[in-house]
């Protein structure tokens, strides 16, 4: 009989101060769902209950030849609690000598998981193997809202631009394509932003070659970028009607990662992170202020 086996490990232990009523809880979880047995373990107190009982109803599992899953930490210090865990398991497996139980046993942590806590517990330490993410995931609470603004930057063949008092809002004229210069540690070095009609003059940017780097907004500042790889970034999916497949969700998950890990460190980083370089040609940079003075209204004091 399957209780009086849990029963049985619970004398063993000692674990006679867990919670009976959630004890019986974790049985009935067990004898409905014995494939998918994961325990909620902070319904009352996560280790002198919750973990605990989760390990009879766990030997009672292994004994007539089931594998339970593991534990969720829904509240609590999620790194010190989950440590602590596997610490309890690692002992138990030690002494009924059951190969791999303590790794084997998944600890899941949820609680309004978000970016902060996992950079947080990343550096705590922790002995998480799983993170239930819901309400940071449906929700970006840096940004909630998506804004979106579409801005003309060409009309019939020519550049067009849209000034303002923000500066950010000043938006770069012309049909543009973007490529990313690679250094010799191959590493990003800046992501190039040139006219369409200027590739097409004078060719794309080439590996080997010097080329200089605008910042859109200040003249002073300019890098010269001698790249070990060029790559353009751009490419048409609608002309009219979608000009290719799309991608699976697992494809553009993919790429985003590997994207991500094309990236030195410092740009990745959760405080203070290193501003990325989005530049512009000289030829884009020349055309883009000629605009800039053209376009805008000279005020007159009197």
């Amino acid at each position: 009989d399957f209780v009086d086996i849990v029963l049985k490990y619970r004398q063993q232990l000692n674990y006679k101060q867990t919670n009976t009523g959630e004890l019986a809880a974790f049985i009935a979880y067990c004898q409905a769902f014995p494939s998918a047995f994961l325990a909620l373990v902070d319904t009352y107190d996560t280790l002198v209950s919750g973990i605990p009982n989760f390990i009879l109803c766990a030997l009672a599992m292994f004994q007539i030849g089931y594998k339970p899953i593991g534990i969720r930490l829904d509240s609590g210090d999620l790194a010190y609690l989950s440590q602590e865990a596997r610490i309890m398991f690692r002992k138990v497996q030690e002494k009924f000598q059951i190969p791999g139980m303590a790794n084997n046993l998944k600890i899941v942590a949820s609680n309004d998981i978000g970016e902060e806590t996992l950079y947080s517990l990343k550096q705590q330490g922790h002995s998480i193997d799983t993170f239930g993410i819901g309400t940071n995931l449906v929700t970006c609470q840096d940004q909630p809202a998506l804004g979106c603004v579409f801005k003309l930057v060409e009309y019939n063949g020519s550049p067009r631009i849209k000034l303002s008092q923000e500066i950010k809002k000043v938006s770069i004229p012309g049909k543009k394509l973007l490529f990313r210069l690679q250094g010799r540690a191959n590493f990003p070095l800046v992501d190039l932003m040139l006219m369409e009609d200027e590739v097409l003059k004078y060719g794309e940017p080439a590996p080997g070659a010097r080329i200089t780097c605008r910042h859109p907004f200040d003249p002073t500042k300019r890098v010269v970028c001698v790249p070990t790889t060029v790559r353009r970034l751009l490419e048409k999916v609608w002309d009219g009607g979608p000009t290719r497949e799309p991608e699976t969700i697992a494809e553009v998950r993919s790429a985003a990662m590997r994207e991500l890990s094309s990236l030195r460190h410092d740009h990745l980083r959760f405080l203070n992170p290193t501003p990325y370089k989005v530049s512009l040609s000289e030829y884009l940079f020349e055309e883009m202020h000629k605009l800039w003075k053209q376009e805008a209204p000279i005020a007159e004091l009197s």
